[in-house]
């Protein structure tokens, strides 16, 4: 473990899985229209969304996906994690109340470069909305020791 209770590199081993969840609420969603500037409609106004093939409302891709950063940076590998790249496919819309489930998998482990690839899965109940993979950058413990000073001799004053 890292100094921030991270997992080090040096801890991961495939199979290893976390998962972290989060309910979108109405609040969420207007925010996150603010902060990125996407105010479509399928988002922001019911009634033009309920003319759609959604029949109504939906979060923001992204603000799902959002779910799985924090499975990320909070849970595996956890702080001091990096995301290098995420690849995901969306598979079903997710609706103001629903409960994302992001969980994450090691799939594979670099330990010379401190890189590992998990598979990245977000469910609202038993469905798959979001499935992916993503490359994250972890921390090292053998690179802390590695750039640690090395220890002085203390000088006897004469």
């Amino acid at each position: 473990m890292n100094p921030m209770n991270g997992h080090d590199i040096e801890d991961l081993r495939p199979g290893m899985q976390a998962t972290f969840s989060k309910t979108i609420t109405e609040a969420d969603i207007v925010l996150f229209a603010g902060v990125s500037g996407d105010n479509n409609a399928v988002h922001t106004n019911e009634e033009f969304a309920q003319t759609t093939a959604f029949g109504g409302r939906i979060a923001h891709g992204f603000l799902t996906a959002s779910v799985i950063s924090a499975a990320v940076a909070n849970r595996l590998p956890g702080p001091g994690t990096v995301y290098l790249g995420q690849q995901m496919k969306f598979c079903a819309p997710v609706r103001p109340g629903d409960t994302v489930h992001a969980t994450v998998t090691v799939l594979s482990v670099d330990e010379a470069r401190a890189r590992a690839v998990l598979s990245t899965v977000c469910r609202v109940r038993e469905t798959v909305v979001i499935e992916g993979e993503a490359t994250v950058m972890t921390t090292s413990q053998r690179r802390r020791q590695a750039a640690a000073p090395a220890p002085t001799a203390a000088r006897v004053a004469a």
